[in-house]
């Protein structure tokens, strides 16, 4: 039985970063889970596409599910669309990205297990995304912030 006292709440993360257009509101963090799960809503307006790298991570599997509107994941070369009521688990070392080819902006879950990914690593990225001013980012400075983060990012396609 627990014997210290929990401070039980709905949503005690609830941080959102803007990163360009795309948002991410942590609804938990490492900190909230003792380090078992990550939980994050993603806003993409339509006709965006991930301003970060395509990248793996080899410390966590990332599981989104579907709220609204729809999202193409390209994972290990494969596009999945994930619509509302759908889930996709993206295995650990599995190269992807996602893009919104629709007009409709999305709505998803992102849920990462265990909990090696946090805040402070969409704050970076929004820093570099920020600061390229609607141009891409500074690859350079993305990878080096994804390494630090536990990211692997994937060599730029030819």
């Amino acid at each position: 039985m627990l014997q210290e006292a929990i401070d039980l709440r709905v949503n005690p993360s609830d941080e959102t970063i803007h990163l360009g257009p795309l948002a991410v509101r942590f609804l938990l963090t490492a900190d909230n889970s003792g380090g078992s799960i990550a939980a994050f809503e993603l806003i993409v307006p339509g006709a965006s596409r991930l301003a970060a790298p395509t990248h793996s991570h080899d410390h966590y599997e990332e599981t989104i599910y579907g709220i609204d509107g729809v999202l193409t994941w390209t994972v290990a070369g494969k596009q999945i669309d994930v619509g509302p009521g759908q889930a996709l688990c993206i295995p650990r070392g599995a190269i992807h990205r996602f893009d919104n080819n629709g007009s409709r902006d999305v709505k998803a879950l992102c849920v990462i297990t265990p909990a090696a990914i946090g805040p402070q690593y969409f704050r970076e990225s929004a820093e570099v995304i920020d600061a390229a001013a609607g141009g891409p980012p500074d690859r350079a400075k993305m990878a080096e912030i994804m390494r630090r983060h536990g990211l692997t990012p994937a060599p730029p396609q030819a």
